[in-house]
């Protein structure tokens, strides 16, 4: 039998490498057996020389029963998850997986924490007072059947060899390589025991994806391996070249996401939840085609199901549900200020990443796993992309928790918005789609 440093070796060299030697590979590192400097090398021969898609599925197999795969055959209907690659005020979850749920096609959910400059679904549900995303996988379960949905981080026991081999992605530059994102992402959300799942790959210079071209090579990829792993996987590469929505931060966005189930909400943010809500109640088996599933999502929020949803997901999940009708009680920050613009014309620019790094040094994002957020503070856009202004107009209001804290940040923010003469066209919010 080769060694691991043989196997290891061998993806140095660009041999393909089969099932049983990948398997082989991760269960020694789950279980100890192969060095974090000897996992490292490997992670960056794979970095350099790539893998084909026989061996990303079995990457993602390895990594996915690394763990505990949910059991969720006692929940009736095919379960649909969602997965963003992540963005500056992407807060589409939070009101997407309680819509789907209310049309009835049940919704597991493990998301993740904000890291860089995009945010975290989880460090957002928890500005809602006493929310709990560390549930136990029973607990997930037990929720999902009763309630429609749960949100839950990840947990010890699901794809453990992601968040090992991921911290060490972190700190040895392997994180930008489709073959490792796509195991990462899969091996997740497959053990959440789903039929189907709808991706979101952003796409622009507040996404992780900066080029139109990037993003569909990731979405083809995931939606290859995804369909090869014995799933019904679609993609929609959707804009991140200004900000989703008129707010970053946690609390802020928080009740943005209400707004939209109570028929509110920014148009942009509106147009995204309810793109991906039609992909997944086809994947459901809920609609038969996309006019179907918007007629019964419009239906949803109208009636007030799909707040309900939410009400009672709260409560599941030992939060408070009177933030659903009572948005203001989620934490505010005692610092509020607005930067004006400098001259009259019109919004031409407002650059995502700038804004995201912004409201992480306000405190509403991390720079470190275990830094801890702030929910309260973040930013609103009052002049997005496209809005005529005049001069001394505000173009955003800063929510933070000390003067200091706004003086950090002004000028970085004023900077974010670009004032130009003549209004400058938007790039469409959907880009593109891709499926099996």
């Amino acid at each position: 039998m080769e060694t691991l440093v043989e196997i290891i070796a061998r993806k140095r060299d660009g041999g393909a490498l089969t099932e049983p030697q990948i398997a082989r590979l991760i269960r020694a590192y789950t279980e100890g057996d192969l060095a974090d400097y000897q996992m490292s090398a490997w992670l960056m021969a794979v970095f350099l020389r790539g893998m084909n898609d026989d061996e990303t599925v079995a990457l993602t197999r390895a990594m996915l029963h690394s763990g505990d795969v949910l059991e969720l055959s006692s929940v009736p209907g095919l379960k649909v998850d969602k997965h963003s690659t992540g963005g500056v005020g992407d807060k589409v979850s939070i009101c997407l997986a309680p819509l789907v749920a209310a049309c009835g096609v049940p919704v597991p959910m493990v998301s993740g924490r904000g890291l860089g400059h995009s945010g975290g679904t989880l460090d957002k549900l928890e500005a809602i007072p006493g929310f709990d995303v560390r549930l136990d996988v029973d607990t997930f379960a037990r929720i999902v059947g009763e309630v429609g949905t749960c949100m839950i981080g990840q947990t010890d026991r699901i794809a453990p060899a992601d968040r090992k081999m991921y911290a060490l992605r972190d700190v040895t530059a392997t994180v930008e390589c489709i073959p490792l994102i796509v195991a990462s992402i899969l091996s997740k959300k497959l053990a959440e025991g789903i039929d189907a799942l709808v991706l979101d790959v952003k796409v622009g210079r507040g996404a992780f994806m900066k080029t139109e071209a990037a993003a569909r090579a990731l979405a083809r990829a995931l939606v290859r391996v995804g369909t090869l792993s014995g799933k019904r996987v679609t993609a929609l590469l959707t804009d991140m070249s200004t900000p989703l929505g008129l707010t970053v931060g946690n609390a802020l966005e928080t009740r943005e996401a209400i707004e939209v189930l109570h028929g509110g909400g920014p148009a942009d943010l509106v147009a995204c939840t309810m793109a991906l809500g039609e992909e997944m109640l086809i994947a459901g088996g809920a609609a038969a085609d996309a006019t179907e599933a918007r007629a019964k999502l419009d239906r949803a929020i109208a009636s007030g199901a799909a707040a309900d949803v939410f009400r009672r997901m709260i409560t599941a999940q030992r939060g408070d549900p009177s933030v659903v009708d009572h948005p203001d009680r989620l934490p505010q920050a005692p610092e509020v200020v607005e930067i004006a613009a400098a001259e009259a014309g019109h919004v031409v620019a407002v650059d995502p990443l700038e804004i995201g790094l912004s409201a992480v040094a306000l405190g509403a994002g991390r720079t470190r796993a275990d830094q801890v957020v702030d929910p309260a503070v973040g930013l609103t856009l009052l002049a997005p992309l496209g809005t005529a202004v005049t001069r001394g107009q505000p173009l955003c209001r800063i929510h933070a928790r000390s003067k200091a804290d706004i003086e950090a940040v002004q000028d970085r923010i004023r900077n974010a918005f670009q004032v130009g003469p003549e209004p400058a066209p938007r790039a469409p919010l959907i880009l593109g789609r891709v499926d099996a």
